[in-house]
This record gives structure tokens, sequence and C-alpha cells, in this order.
């Protein structure tokens, strides 16, 4: 994207009541930020979900004048920009329909070819979330995925500063400006951050770390990756939301059990207990349900699963669902039920068998798939 149309861009992203929605659906219309601003604004009146009052603010002149300032400042701070409709851009965010329509990068970010998961939690992790933490990112070193968090203290800062230790590309999705660090205890590992991976945001540098940017920033989090995480939580927390977002996206979401009577483990629990979770009791949960594998051991992993499958004997209704969900893929149980015409506590039943002969495995949001 040249200079003039990431200038239209800034200006579309900083316009009053538009969003990314509303900025895709301009872009979309007129084929790019800058024949937005140029086109009659009776003909954007006709974009479905484009309101009046949005249309007022769009032509605000400050609008271009405050753009131009942070294209100034990106430009002498070593700030990238990617732009969604851009290779650059992380390919798993381009889906997610609220998405920024410019996320500001800073460091040695690659996210190509590696798998991506993102790990949140309480901000006041005990020892049993930090051990399990330190242990999980010991055994999934191997598989090189990217370590996606929010750079906050407890469970965050622990999950940045294991995957440094690993050796592992580590990016921290910042809820402010490049301009300032939050917390500022924190400066201490920025450094390292940058040369291990870096950081992210979609706020100028002019944005302070307020309460509704944590919040905002979270669907960044939970879209980035194909996973998320939640080591601990208490009963209500900001990394329930990021678990929500992640399950509106359709996302794998794990969380880890604990005690019913530790405080921090009670939105995990809750999670699990409400099928909104699956259950993380070690790596190999995680390895597992992502169907991770490594080069030397591929070839083994698969001969073992289609022979433990040649000798699996299925009843008529079994096969049934099985077969459904071969063709298929990932579905919902009601689905699954709707398509095989059996009554939901049924299915439900036939699922339980097939899932204990270890031919069908069961996802976060009520999914289940054949193995």
């Amino acid at each position: 994207m040249n200079e003039e149309e990431l200038l239209y861009v800034l200006a579309l992203q900083r316009a009053k009541g538009i969003g990314d929605i509303g900025a895709k659906k301009l872009i979309a219309h007129c084929g790019s930020a800058k024949k937005v601003f140029f086109e009659k604004k009776n003909s954007l009146k006709k974009i479905h979900g484009i309101g009046i009052s949005a249309l007022k603010h769009l032509y605000d002149k400050q609008n271009i004048i405050e753009a131009e300032k942070e294209l100034f400042y990106l430009q002498n701070n070593n700030i990238k920009a990617m732009y969604f409709e851009e290779d650059s851009y992380p390919q798993k965010l381009k889906h997610c329909i609220d998405a920024p329509i410019l996320l500001f990068s800073k460091g040695n970010i690659k996210l190509a070819n590696n798998p991506i998961i993102s790990i949140v939690g309480t901000r006041k992790i005990t020892s049993y979330g930090n051990s399990f933490c330190e242990k999980l990112l010991a055994e999934i070193k191997d598989y090189n995925p990217v370590i996606i968090s929010g750079f906050a203290y407890g469970v965050d800062i622990c999950a940045h500063k294991n995957a440094i230790k690993h050796q592992l590309q580590t990016i921290g999705v910042l809820a402010h400006g490049f301009n300032q660090i939050y917390p500022k205890s924190h400066n201490k590992y920025v450094e390292e951050m940058l040369e291990n991976g870096g950081f992210i945001t979609d706020f100028w540098h002019t944005d302070e770390p307020q309460r509704e940017h944590f919040l905002k920033r979270n669907r960044i989090i939970a879209g980035i990756s194909e996973a998320t995480i939640i080591i601990e939580s208490a009963a209500k927390g900001g990394s329930l939301v990021t678990a929500d977002i992640a399950n509106s996206y359709s996302r794998d979401v794990f969380a880890v059990p604990g005690r019913v009577t530790d405080t921090y483990s009670k939105g995990c629990n809750n999670l699990i207990k409400r099928n909104e979770a699956a259950i993380l009791t070690s790596a190999e949960d995680l390895i597992k349900m992502l169907n991770w594998s490594l080069s030397s051991n591929s070839t083994a992993e698969t001969q073992k699963v289609v022979q433990k499958q040649l000798f699996i004997e299925l009843q008529d209704e079994e096969q049934q669902v099985y077969d459904y969900l071969l063709a298929h893929g990932k579905e919902l149980l009601d689905i699954i039920s709707l398509n095989c015409k059996f009554p939901i506590h049924k299915t439900t039943t036939l699922l339980f068998q097939l899932e204990m002969k270890g031919v069908v495995r069961p996802l976060p949001g009520k999914l289940f798939e054949a193995i």
C-alpha cells in the first residue's frame, strides 16, 4: 500500500462512528480508502449499516489532519502498518468481521508457516498457574508455536517470558499506542520481546491504556490464533471475554481445571462445565486436539491412527454418525442430530460411545469430529 492510500486508511480509521466493519463496507463499495472520501454522500447512504450521522463525521477535515500526524509518527518510529487486504496481515484475523482495518507492528514478527496460540488468564497468577504455564511451553517448544498474549501482569507475562526462554516467537497485543508501555514495570522485557517477536496494536500512538481498550484488543488475541488457552481466571475477568470472542470466531478454546475452592480456577472450571472450553491437563491434550505433528513422527502417528480404526467395530447407528462426521468434518451437535435424524439425547449417547471407541472427539462449542 502506498503512502497516499495509507493516509486515507488512517483517516477512515479515525473517523468517528464508522468502525472497522463500516470501514470495510465503505472500502468494498468504493474500491479504496481514498475513493471513499471522494464518493458522493448519497451513494454511501445506500450502503447497509452506514448511518447518516457516521457520514457526517466522515467528511470532517480533522480526520486527514490527524491521519497526517499519525503517518509521520509511524514513519519516524520504525512501525509497520498491516492493511487487512494485504498478505502481511495475519491470515486468521482476516476472517474476523470486526478485525481492525489496520494493525501496527514493531519487532521481528513472522507469522507464516507457524502454529499460533494465545495464552491468557488472571493478572494474579498463582504458583499452580505459573507452574502449568512453564511446563506447557517447555513441552510444546518443539512444535515451534507463536505465543500470543496481552503483555499484562500474571499469566500474560508468564507466557511471554517462558516463550522467550524456549526461543519461541512471542507477540504482545497492546491496548494502547506505541508511545508508551503498560504496565511500566514491563519495560525491562521490551528488548527481548522485540528480538523474539514483538508487539502489535490497532491503537494510535496518542491512545492511552483505558479499560475499554483492553476489552477491545481481546478480539485480536482471540482472532489471530487457532486456539486460546485460559490458564487461570476468577469467575469474572477479561480472559473470559477473550474466550467468548474466540468461541464466536469458531476457534478452539482450552481451559486449565483447578480445585473448585480456588478463586482463580472458577472461571476455567465454569468454561469447561458449560462446554465452552476443552479441558487442558497437559501439552498432550493441546497437541492432539490441534492435530500438531512433527515431521519425524508424523508417519508413525498416521499409521497408529489408521491401525486403531481398522479394528473398531461400530453398530449401524454409530456407523451412520461416524460416516456423517467423516464426510462433513467438524460439526455441531444439533446439526449432527438433524442430519442423522436422531433425537438430541440419542445423538449425544452415540457420540459418547464413538468417543469411548476412540474414533470421535469432542471440541469446544459443542462441536465433534471424526479422528
